[in-house]
């Protein structure tokens, strides 16, 4: 048998299991209710959990809900900011070829 220390790894699992019966001993000794009592408080606990589970669901779904819908908005603004600038660029353009070619007229003229 292997050694750490001085002890065997029999002592090393004895131990364990000693300490393992010790804690379950005073855990029954110093229990405040019995094992149906524990059961039903467990399960009282555990169904709060989920009903406070699923309002938080439904908070979450009404903001990604509340989301989409603002990011949906603002992606109709950009494309309108886009087709504004869009528009006005093209404008500009088509003012600067009318000025170009009457520039270009009155330099042909002289």
């Amino acid at each position: 048998m292997e050694e750490r220390e001085g002890y065997g790894v029999g002592s090393m699992f004895f131990a364990f299991l000693l300490g393992g019966f010790v804690g379950a001993g005073v855990a029954l000794i110093l229990a405040p209710q019995s094992g149906p009592e524990t059961r039903k408080r467990v399960s009282d606990l555990a169904e709060d959990v989920k009903e406070k589970t699923s309002g938080i669901k439904e908070k979450v779904t009404k903001g990604v809900e509340q989301g989409k819908g603002a990011v949906s908005t603002t992606l109709e603004k950009g494309k309108e900011f886009i087709e504004e600038k869009k528009s006005a660029l093209s404008s500009a353009i088509e003012a600067g070829k009318e000025a170009f070619e009457q520039e270009r007229e009155k330099h042909k003229k002289t």
